[in-house]
């Protein structure tokens, strides 16, 4: 994850337990789940349309955590997300056939920098491309956008396989008819015909390419915000920057960063330190308390598992460097990043890691949450 407006994430995440005050299908295959908001947390969980929330509960005598984007406006007492059943993920599978109103999870506060400066859109042109369960964000994004400013306009393409696989499809054609003039909303379905042979198919390169042509003109845009698999994430960005717009316009979501089963930031892994092994001193910072912990380096253990060792509060939520949950500032000492798919250059500049895909390069390194 990442894009969006400097300063957003300017609180350290914690989890809370909130009440499921509603689960509403949205296809087969999803559901929106929205959560109360106690008046005592209300601060806790203000927020900026597009950031996410992680989702912690116990399945099965198991702790399982995934992070989802907040699927409507910012509203008092009630945040929402919606949630996507995936081949073989215990989260989703659980959360879309079990979740019930009245039950409690632990909900982390909102965080990220997949947002825009709702103060500054007159006359602004955003534009949003998403595929399947990437419409989260967006619809937030858009809903914000087009009532923020009676000028700005907003420009969606929403890539499914079948029209009964399009989330949120009623309150889109909804917000469509409440601004028919400035909202101008694509869908591209790739397994089945629409009439608009443009809109059938698969995006790839070429038609890409002919939609940039067409519908969407990149020298009208101010801003993008692409939201969904790697693959289309990455087409899109390869192709935009041929058209030469440039990387600070271009904001990016990942709801996966590639093939299943790559290394997903080691949290969780056991590592021993056994008696005369060569080790690492990874010191860190949380909630103003300092912590020490060795680690092998044959381990090539990451700052982040190496941290839960100690202290099972450490933040995380993906693990796989795409949400942001784990990040840290180095103060000492220097790390090798695998992934990063959620820091900003200039957060990278000043310091900041994910600590989930950092391993320690240097005998002592020293990291503060906090900050």
């Amino acid at each position: 994850m990442s894009g969006g407006v400097s300063g957003t994430r300017t609180r350290r995440a914690r989890f809370h337990e909130l009440t499921v005050a509603e689960v509403r299908p949205l296809t087969a295959a999803s559901v929106e789940v929205t959560f109360a908001v106690p008046d005592e947390l209300a601060g806790e969980y203000d927020y900026l349309p597009g950031q996410h929330v992680a989702l912690r509960a116990h399945v099965d005598g198991t702790e399982l955590r995934r992070s989802y984007s907040l699927c409507r406006p910012p509203a008092q007492g009630r945040i929402s997300v919606a949630i996507k059943r995936d081949l073989g993920g215990a989260f989703s599978t659980w959360a879309t056939t079990a979740l019930r109103p009245g039950d409690r999870i632990d909900v982390m506060s909102p965080q990220g920098t997949f947002t825009v400066d709702l103060g500054a859109l007159d006359g602004r042109h955003i534009a949003g491309i998403a595929a399947g369960s990437g419409i989260t964000p967006l619809m937030a994004l858009a809903s914000s956008v087009l009532a923020a400013s009676a000028t700005s306009s907003f420009t969606l393409v929403y890539t499914n396989r079948t029209a009964v696989d399009v989330m949120f499809l009623e309150e889109l054609a909804d917000l469509k008819d409440r601004y028919p003039a400035r909202l101008a909303l694509h869908h591209v379905l790739s397994r089945e015909q629409r009439t608009a042979p443009l809109l059938s198919g698969r995006i790839d390169e070429e038609r890409l390419r002919r939609m940039l042509d067409t519908l969407l003109p990149p020298e009208t845009v101010d801003e993008w915000f692409l939201c969904g698999p790697f693959e289309l994430v990455q087409l899109c960005r390869d192709v935009l920057a041929t058209y030469g717009v440039p990387a600070e316009r271009l904001h990016f979501e990942l709801f996966t960063t590639g093939e299943p089963g790559e290394a997903r930031g080691d949290a969780g892994r056991p590592v021993v330190v056994r008696e005369g092994e060569r080790t690492n001193t990874i010191e860190f910072t949380l909630d103003g308390l300092t912590s020490t912990v060795e680690t092998p380096v044959d381990a090539n253990e990451s700052v982040l598992n190496a941290a839960l060792r100690v202290r099972p509060d450490v933040p995380f939520s993906c693990a796989g460097g795409v949400c942001g949950t784990c990040r840290a500032r180095l103060l000492a000492g220097d790390v090798r990043m695998t992934e990063n798919y959620a820091l900003e250059p200039e957060e990278l500049e000043r310091g900041y890691v994910l600590t989930c895909q950092s391993h320690p390069l240097t005998d002592r390194v020293v990291v503060d949450y906090d900050v």
